[in-house]
Order: C-alpha cells, then sequence, then structure tokens
C-alpha cells in the first residue's frame, strides 16, 4: 500500500493561518488565507485581500482538517501541522510555499512528516528569562460568545520563522487569553526567549462561509505572563478553563503544568468589527 499522501489527511483545499517575519525579523505578520494542497511538498495560498510576501521569504502556515469538528477531547483527534516553506513564486492574490519542513500530527502521534535535504533546526542562542508575572489581580468576565470556540493557534517568536502550536485557551470580554502547557515544552522555551505572540481564535464551530476567510478567525496580538499558582486568580481561572475545556482538568494535576495570561495588545476580530 502507498504511503498516504498530505492532502489525504487534510483534504485538497481548506482555510489556514499563515504568518511571517518582517526584513528585520523584528515584528511577525499573521494572515488568514485559503490553503490548496498541491503535494506533499507544495501549497498555494489564496489571499483575497492582497499581501506583502515576497519570494524566498521563510513562512510557516498552520494546517488543519479542523471544519467541521466542533468538540474535542484531551486527545485533539484532527489533524494539524506547523507547515514551515519557503515563499517560491508570489501573485496578487496568491503565493505558492515550498515546503522545508513539517510534522502532521494526529493526538500526539505524528502520522505524516517531512524535511528537505539538509534542513536542520536552528539554533536559538537566545537567553532565556523567567517570564513577568501576570498583573492581573481580578479576572475580567469570560466571554460566552467564544465558549463553542475551543481550540486557538499559538504563534511564538522561534528562530528564522515563527511556529505554532494547537492549544486549547479561556478568554475574557477584555480579549485576554489562558492557556497551559507545561514546563521545558518547545513553546514555553520560546516564550522564556520572546514573550510576544500572536493567538488566533478558531471560529470555524460558527463560522464555516467560504466567501469571508477572514470570519472564521480572531487574531490577538499580545505579551504573555506566568500566573503562579500562588496567584490569588490562579484557582478561578482553573476552575473557568475546566468548565469550558473539560478534557484539560488531567493536566492541572501534573506537578509541572504552567499557566499563562496573554494580554492583548491588539485585537483583529471581522466578525465582530474590531480593530
Amino acid at each position: 500500500m502507498s504511503e498516504r499522501m498530505l492532502r489525504d489527511y487534510l483534504g485538497d483545499k481548506g482555510l489556514a493561518v499563515v504568518s511571517a517575519y518582517n526584513a528585520s525579523k523584528e515584528t511577525m505578520k499573521i494572515s488568514i488565507c485559503g490553503v490548496h494542497i498541491l503535494n506533499d511538498m507544495q501549497i498555494s495560498l489564496f489571499l483575497p485581500n492582497g499581501h506583502q510576501f515576497v519570494d524566498d521569504q521563510l513562512v510557516t502556515v498552520h494546517l488543519d482538517n479542523r471544519t467541521g469538528v466542533a468538540e474535542y477531547d484531551a486527545d485533539l483527534k484532527v489533524y494539524r501541522a506547523s507547515f514551515k516553506g519557503r515563499v517560491r513564486l508570489t501573485h496578487p492574490h496568491q503565493v505558492l510555499v515550498d515546503a522545508m519542513e513539517y510534522q502532521l500530527f494526529y493526538g500526539a502521534n505524528i502520522a505524516k512528516k517531512f524535511q528537505e535535504s539538509g534542513y536542520h533546526y536552528p539554533t536559538d542562542h537566545r537567553t532565556r528569562s523567567p517570564l513577568p508575572y501576570s498583573p492581573m489581580a481580578q479576572v475580567p468576565s469570560i466571554d460566552i460568545e467564544e465558549n463553542d470556540n475551543k481550540i486557538g493557534i499559538l504563534f511564538t517568536y522561534a528562530q528564522n520563522q515563527p511556529h505554532s502550536t494547537v492549544m486549547a485557551f479561556l478568554s475574557t470580554i477584555n480579549d485576554d487569553i489562558f492557556f497551559i502547557t507545561f514546563k521545558g515544552t518547545f513553546k514555553e522555551q520560546l516564550l522564556s526567549r520572546d514573550n510576544r505572540c500572536y493567538f488566533a481564535i478558531d471560529s470555524r464551530a460558527t463560522f464555516t462561509f467560504e466567501n469571508a476567510i477572514e470570519w472564521n478567525y480572531s487574531i490577538i496580538q499580545g505579551e504573555v505572563y506566568e500566573i503562579p499558582k500562588s496567584s490569588p486568580i490562579f484557582s478561578e481561572v482553573q476552575a473557568r478553563f475546566i468548565i469550558k475545556n473539560p478534557w484539560e482538568v488531567g493536566f492541572f494535576s501534573h506537578p509541572d503544568v504552567v499557566m499563562f495570561h496573554l494580554q492583548a495588545q491588539h485585537v483583529v476580530c471581522p466578525t465582530r468589527g474590531k480593530l
């Protein structure tokens, strides 16, 4: 039996989130796009409002087969990948991307992976520092409109090009985002080197309009803080987090669990008209 192709897992076409650094690598740009998976090593992105990508630019594209999946469990049984690639050809509304490296996950298992010849994970020499503690003293009201949106995509500042990770989350009416991970994970290491990030809230549980690509996500840009277990808000956030994401309850019993607070600085939410 021949090996399954990337589009066999994800479908030929869907929605994606693409990210890249500016020329100085000081800031990140996030865009929602349509994606056409041409083969295992090449994808085509469609950006209806245009783009500023250039040939040879390094990009990271979050791919998944999330559309139509409304429920989750601790195994996160959707196919998803942080597709690291290089722009090969651009048109006013279309970008062709050649794969450099990706791992396609289903739950905690790798279903498919690829690395171009000669590819190496970049060495990160940036200094790690403990994250500052969250300044939040009282938890705002939870955003009940996001209750059905269980999953978001965290974009962090990795070397050379951004890194994307699927995360369960809790959000407030002030656009705060709470999420958890374990000490020593790749995303925790990246945040300890640069606590800036973007978080794309996946709204495909409630919006699936093919003509309105950007309506399927809200994008939040901000800085991440740690909420230590000694914080008076830790227990409250934990309780509300579990109510929304009950499959996550077991993670809180792990001694290395870390809770993060993303404090929003800028929000793009076409479904609500925010800028």
